[in-house]
């Protein structure tokens, strides 16, 4: 539990993998495989990680609430709001930065289905605009016992925030990871985009007003997840990316005229995590900058982009102030997961190296000017020694290699599945029965990343030693967009261009029938012809023209509208369907009809279903 640091530039030479090159896709599948071995609820019949079963049936009961759903947040069973918010907003981040990757690769629909499974459980949690749970169960109940999530006997109690508590820090991550996750889902699911980005918006405006620290509100969290940062850092990122899925200018002012007196502008740091956020934020405005968003904040935005610059050169080995690595050139911040703070950090520099080239600028150093492929080559070093390239020449991302951890600390994987054996797991008859065993956890737990080695490389694999065996899923998500962006190899693509997310593939294809095909006889056409912004949402006018291209005369038209959220003019509505208006009975040779729509989402879903030609 802490927060988060950078990497170094060291060539690791010793290992045989160092010039053989790593799988990086099988790497990426792997990574985001073990965000289902940390589902809670209700698991779906696509659940890949098979020995998993049903768990926390019944959180939020007692308080009138369902919370069922959400994750586990590392080898316990307790479901602790800031880690998962953080988590949702770095794979969002991950598929906003490396979605085409994502894509090429197959796993866009595996990791946007990671991001809902997340996003699903906030909007369960954030009953009310100025209310959001933050924790289910206890972690001093939870780490007294050894059981499966299937079998948990532990206190089940849900803790929230207020305007009496408040928890700022909670609540403007929580905004951060559903503004981000908004634009994510803005092409594939524009209904869920937008019920994500009310949900953002209301709990930044919870987060700004009353504000406070969460765990002084949750005090059962100190122990586990304290703010050491406070919240400001907070307000700021949630901010960043509520401007990112918006582009309304409150936000950017917000940023500009809150970036000094919130810290923005003023901390330079050498790590980045689920607890301090400044790197993130001023990595986001350097992006905003490079964009040329900032306007007359410019000269605001310019300050938060030294220090983003500030953080990328520690993690080289070449700033003024550099941060800690082990002999074997792993980035090391604390002895207890330090991971964490690995993949975050290489995850910023990764894209910052990115944003360079796209700008076509280099990073300035105390040292000297850093070229952008430098960034990334140490990025990728990092990732390297993860999956191999170290002194032990272990990966520390369970099933991936030969030689990973095999006794991780994890209960659910340490312990007979259920499916198997199906006897009762008591809460301290796990801890005799199963954490005590010596030999391999009997599930495996693939993907999941580990804590790592110690500040001289040093590891045990021994499940009580969870400092260093213990995972986590904000270990993961940054690494997901680090390993997507090195499997897709060095294509050119600019990375300060508007975020659009491929659509995924399903990956369950239901039949449809066969379209009309209309090439020769008819056409249809859709553009935007206007957008405007009224109370601080962006709307859209599109234009379609539907054009009788055949001999004859056009005597019927049945349209298929979907993803369309707004009022539509020049059309009557039949059904599910669209016909012509009153006005028109026919549509000569070479004549069209036009008909608009207007919206807060990107263009609907326009088929032609049948037609009438005579």
């Amino acid at each position: 539990m802490t927060l988060a640091l950078c990497p170094l530039f060291l060539v690791l030479l010793w290992s045989p993998l160092a010039l053989g090159g790593h799988d990086y896709g099988q790497a990426l599948s792997k990574s985001i495989l073990f965000f289902e071995a940390q589902r809670s609820g209700y698991l779906p019949s696509t659940q890949r990680v098979s020995w998993r079963a049903n768990s926390g049936l019944s959180d939020g009961k007692a308080s009138g609430v369902d919370l069922v759903g959400g994750y586990y947040d590392a080898g316990d069973n307790v479901k602790f709001g800031l880690p998962m918010a953080f988590t949702v907003t770095m794979m969002s981040w991950s598929i906003l930065e490396y979605g085409k990757q994502l894509a090429t690769s197959g796993e866009l629909s595996h990791a946007m289905n990671a991001v809902k499974w997340g996003t699903d459980y906030f909007i369960k949690a954030h009953p009310e605009p100025n209310v959001l749970y933050g924790e289910v169960g206890d972690g001093n109940t939870d780490h007294y016992c050894w059981q499966r999530p299937e079998d948990m006997t532990t206190d089940r109690t849900a803790y929230r925030i207020d305007p009496s508590n408040p928890g700022s820090d909670l609540a403007g991550e929580t905004a951060a990871a559903m503004a981000a996750a908004s634009i994510v889902f803005r092409h594939s699911d524009a209904a869920y985009s937008g019920e994500l980005l009310r949900h953002a918006e209301q709990l930044f405006e919870f987060a700004d007003k009353y504000r406070g620290k969460y765990d002084s509100s949750i005090t059962v969290a100190q122990k586990y997840y304290r703010s050491v940062s406070g919240y400001n850092d907070e307000l700021l990122w949630a901010a960043a990316w509520l401007y990112q899925a918006t582009n309304n200018q409150y936000y950017l002012g917000y940023l500009g005229n809150n970036g000094d007196s919130l810290g923005g502008t003023g901390w330079g740091m050498t790590e980045f995590g689920w607890d301090v956020k400044y790197a993130g934020v001023q990595t986001l405005v350097a992006k905003f900058l490079m964009q040329g968003q900032a306007g007359h904040y410019a000269p605001v935005f310019e300050k938060y982009q030294q220090k983003a610059e500030y953080f990328m050169c520690s993690c080289l080995g070449k700033g003024s102030r550099n941060v800690q690595k082990t002999p074997g050139g792993l980035i090391f911040r604390q002895s207890w997961n330090n991971m964490q703070f690995v993949t975050s950090a290489s995850f910023l520099v990764t894209v910052y190296s990115d944003y360079l080239s796209s700008s076509g600028k280099s990073l300035q150093c105390s040292s000297g000017s850093v070229q952008p492929s430098e960034l990334l080559s140490f990025a990728k070093s990092q990732v390297d020694y993860i999956l191999g390239d170290n002194p032990r020449a272990t990966s520390y991302m369970v099933g991936y290699g030969n030689n990973y951890p095999r006794q991780v600390h994890h209960r659910a994987a340490s312990i007979v599945s259920i499916k198997a054996d199906s006897s009762f797991v008591s809460c301290r008859g796990g801890y005799a029965t199963w954490f005590s065993r010596k030999s391999s956890d009997p599930n495996l737990l693939t993907g999941a990343m580990v804590g790592g080695p110690d500040a001289y490389d040093n590891f045990a694999d021994q499940r009580d030693n969870y400092e260093q065996t213990e995972p986590a899923t904000y270990n993961n998500a940054p690494l997901i967009g680090i390993l997507a962006r090195l499997s897709g190899g060095h294509g050119s693509y600019n990375q300060l261009l508007p975020v659009v997310v491929p659509a995924p593939k399903a990956t369950v294809t239901k039949p449809n029938p066969a379209p009309v095909t209309t090439s020769n006889q008819l056409s249809l056409e859709q553009k935007l012809t206007a957008s405007w912004t009224a109370n601080g949402r962006t709307y859209y006018r599109y234009s379609t023209l539907v054009t009788n291209k055949s001999e004859k005369t056009l005597k019927y038209l049945n349209l298929s509208i979907s993803k369309l959220y707004g009022p539509v003019w020049g059309l009557t509505k039949s059904g599910d369907s669209y016909v012509f208006p009153s006005w028109i009975e026919s549509l000569p040779s070479g004549k069209s009809l036009e008909f608009v729509y207007i919206h807060a989402s990107p263009q609907a879903d326009i088929s032609i279903s049948s037609y009438t030609l005579a």
